[in-house]
C-alpha cells in the first residue's frame, strides 16, 4: 500500500460495489427469476453502466454463485446463533427454547428477502439450489441434537421423523411471516411458535 492509503480505498470501495451488484442481483432473481435476469438488468438495478459490473464479474452465473455463497455463510452464522454450543436446551423452558432458536434465523430471512425467492425458484441451476444442501442437513442434525436432549428416550427413526416434520412446518409457515406488514409480524412469529410448540409439547413432555 502506498503511502496516502489509495489501494486500500480501491478494495473498499470495490467490495462496497460487489455489495451493492449482489443487492441488485438478490432483489432482481427474486422478481423475474434466473433466467429472464440479464447481466445489463443487474447493473442498472446496481446502478452502474454493464462495463462497470464486468470488471467484478464475468457473467450472470459468477453473480449468481457468490449470492448463494454469499447467503449460504450468513444462513450457517444464523443457524450457530440459534443452536449456540454449550446451551442447556434440555433445562430450558419450551417457550425460551423455541425463542433461542427460531428468532436468529427469522432475522436471518428477515434481513435477506431475496433469500427464499432465489433458492426456491424452479428455474435456477442445480448447482446453486443444492449449494445450501449442506447447512440444511446441519439444520435438521441440530434439530434432532435438541430432540435427543428433551426426550432422550425418542427412538432415533421416531427423532429424525419429528425434526424433518418441525423443519418442514417452521418453512412452511416462514412466508406467512415474512410477507406480513411489520406491525402484524409479531402477531405472525407468536402463531408460528405456537403451531411448534404444540408439536413439540407431547414429544418433550
Amino acid at each position: 500500500m502506498d503511502s496516502d492509503g489509495q489501494p486500500r480505498r480501491r478494495q473498499a470501495r470495490g467490495e462496497r460495489r460487489i455489495g451493492e451488484i449482489l443487492e441488485a442481483a438478490a432483489a432482481l432473481f427474486g422478481e423475474v427469476g434466473y433466467e429472464k435476469a440479464t447481466t445489463n438488468a443487474i447493473a442498472a438495478a446496481a446502478g452502474i453502466s454493464p462495463g462497470s459490473l464486468y470488471q467484478f464479474f464475468p457473467n450472470k452465473e459468477a453473480i449468481a454463485q457468490a449470492l448463494a455463497d454469499r447467503f449460504v455463510a450468513q444462513m450457517r452464522e444464523a443457524h450457530q446463533d440459534a443452536f449456540e454450543e454449550g446451551a442447556d436446551f434440555a433445562a430450558m423452558e419450551l417457550d425460551e427454547l423455541l425463542d433461542r432458536v427460531i428468532d436468529p434465523i427469522l432475522a436471518f430471512n428477515l434481513a435477506n428477502p431475496g433469500f427464499k425467492a432465489l433458492f426456491a425458484r424452479p428455474d435456477m441451476p442445480a448447482g446453486l439450489t443444492q449449494a445450501a444442501a449442506p447447512i440444511q442437513a446441519a439444520l435438521l442434525g441440530r434439530v434432532e441434537s435438541v430432540l435427543a436432549a428433551r426426550a432422550p428416550g425418542l427412538a432415533a427413526a421416531d427423532r429424525t421423523r419429528a425434526a424433518r416434520t418441525l423443519v418442514q412446518v417452521f418453512k412452511g409457515l416462514l412466508p406467512l411471516v415474512l410477507a406480513a406488514p411489520e406491525g402484524e409480524r409479531e402477531v405472525e412469529t407468536r402463531e408460528l411458535k405456537k403451531v411448534l410448540r404444540g408439536y413439540l409439547g407431547p414429544i418433550t413432555g
